[in-house]
């Protein structure tokens, strides 16, 4: 069970299965991407988030995914740290 920053993989697929409004941020690099990514997500590496923050909606639940959990949670702290509330972190990344 995911506390209120994170997300566990399961939760996600469920949200994902019932086509929930969530908003899948993969904060990896275009090759990492490349090799393989969450259906639907958008890529934004970690790097250039502060300066694509505008292509996020502020009222829509995000999730944000890296290879391991550390980017992501990285990556929230930007988005939090510029207002945006409903923001959780895939725990494990795309590495569990």
């Amino acid at each position: 069970m995911a506390d209120r920053m994170t997300i566990t993989f399961p939760e996600l697929k469920s949200k994902l299965y019932a086509r929930d409004q969530v908003k899948v941020i993969d904060v990896r690099e275009i090759s990492e991407y490349r090799d393989g990514h969450i259906e639907g997500s958008v890529l934004i590496p970690l790097s250039e988030l502060p300066y694509r923050t505008h292509e996020i909606r502020a009222d829509e639940e995000v999730v944000v995914v890296c290879r391991s959990g550390n980017r992501s949670s990285q990556a929230c702290d930007v988005l939090r740290q510029r207002g945006f509330t409903n923001v959780r972190s895939l725990v494990g990344g795309l590495l569990d």
